[in-house]
């Protein structure tokens, strides 16, 4: 496959930029922060949308969406990655991954855009969900993402991030869902943050859809997988795991994990009023999934998550990690009696039991804080990658890093 350098955006001259020296008090040292996007530089009003993997090269990339003009979810948005060649401790320079100028030329905009844009224009199109998955077995990383929340693509890198193949469409999967599930779809959205390499080899990526007859464009809406078992060169449609029930209205990202051999879990976003996360499994991350249930052990402010699932020759090997704003605080700009709370206390916890139970958790911002993802080094070095900020908590995105023994301590 035909490779091209990703164009760099010349206007930011920092090369790099490392990590404060930790702390050498405590068991273990604990997280070192480095700011990598931060709002109003580089261009962009706003930076969101956190997306992380630890290639099978063992370089760290992190993609997020830059927002030209405003926060908006519509609006001209590019895709941007930064790439670190020895374990998060410096970071090359903010790259544009996916462009304006990249687009397809018969691109048009999402009429389901119309319910959340004044005047239903945007300018110019969106770029949504980076979501990456890496292939072991073929030492690739794979990057997904949507056009107009109704476009679907994919790029490809086999030297750990530091070039991308051409784009190829796969909106095509998705039209399962209309055929076979009867869902008549006006948006789709990949992840955001990573799909999953199974032990078989199959690669899964969540997914979510909207019919955008809610009254806004993401809403109502579902949960489901794509998969592939060719390492990524074609892509079929799991089925629909959750948001057609009353109980969990509005299912959306979700987050992946292989917690045993043939036994994958899916972690759930929905607009329940329960405030709680919602979890199924499934043998082969596609088919047969278990009946969603709530888990009462992980509140949900209405924010995605992350999760990773240690496994290969490491000390915490069977450890299932998951991060999210853990707060049932209301958001005061929130309507009384809606779902939705305060995006603070960004939260990792820590299961041993393939997610049944939870029983250690660190807390890594206790400010406003919102999306996060999780990846994790064969070293046993742990990043998540998250929103933050002191008056809002879509300031800036941080990645932090710390050795497992941090987070499995005697956490409280």
């Amino acid at each position: 496959m035909k490779t091209t350098p990703v164009v760099l955006l010349s206007i930011l001259l920092l090369s790099s930029r490392t990590f404060a020296k930790a702390s050498e008090t405590g068991r273990a040292d604990p997280p070192q922060q480095a700011d990598l996007f931060v709002h109003d530089e580089a261009g962009y009003a706003t930076y969101r949308i956190p997306a992380l993997v630890v290639t099978p090269q063992q370089t760290v990339l992190v993609a997020c969406e830059g927002r030209k003009n405003n926060s908006d979810d519509w609006g001209r948005i590019d895709l941007l990655v930064r790439r670190s060649i020895d374990g998060g401790r410096t970071w090359e320079p903010l790259r544009r991954l996916v462009a304006q100028e990249d687009l397809p030329a018969d691109l048009v905009h999402n009429t389901a855009a119309a319910a959340a844009v004044a005047g239903g224009v945007p300018s110019g199109f969106t770029l949504n969900n980076p979501t990456w998955v890496a292939c072991v077995a073929t030492g690739t990383t794979h990057f997904l993402y949507c056009a107009e929340y109704f476009r679907c693509f994919i790029i490809t890198s086999r030297d750990g991030g530091a070039t991308f193949s051409s784009a190829r469409e796969i909106t095509g999967t998705f039209e399962a869902f209309r055929r076979r599930d009867g869902y008549a779809w006006k948006v789709i959205a990949p992840g955001p943050g990573h799909g999953i390499e199974l032990q078989s080899g199959r690669l899964v990526v969540p997914v979510w859809l909207s019919t955008s007859t809610g009254g806004h464009p993401h809403r109502p809406s579902v949960c489901a997988t794509i998969f592939s078992d060719d390492q990524g060169t074609t892509w079929h449609a799991g089925a629909i795991v959750a948001g057609i029930a009353d109980q969990m209205p509005n299912a959306s990202e979700a987050t992946l994990a292989e917690v045993a051999p043939g036994k994958v879990m899916i972690n759930i976003r929905s607009d329940s009023p329960r405030n709680r996360r919602v979890v199924a499994w499934s043998p082969d991350g596609a088919t047969g999934w278990s009946k969603p249930e709530f888990d009462e052990a992980l509140l949900e402010p209405v924010c995605m998550a992350g999760s990773v699932a240690i496994r290969g020759g490491q000390a915490a090997q069977g450890v299932l990690l998951f991060s999210n704003p853990a707060s049932m605080e209301r958001n005061p700009l929130t309507a009384v009696g809606s779902a939705g709370r305060a995006r603070q206390n960004l939260t990792v916890r820590a299961s041993r039991d393939g997610g049944r139970s939870w029983s250690a958790s660190r807390v890594l911002e206790s400010g406003p804080s919102a999306y996060s993802d999780l990846a994790v080094a064969t070293d046993g070095t742990v990043f998540c990658f998250y929103e933050r900020g002191r008056l809002a908590p879509y300031e800036k995105m941080t990645l932090a890093r710390f050795p497992i023994s941090w987070m499995l301590g005697d956490a409280p």
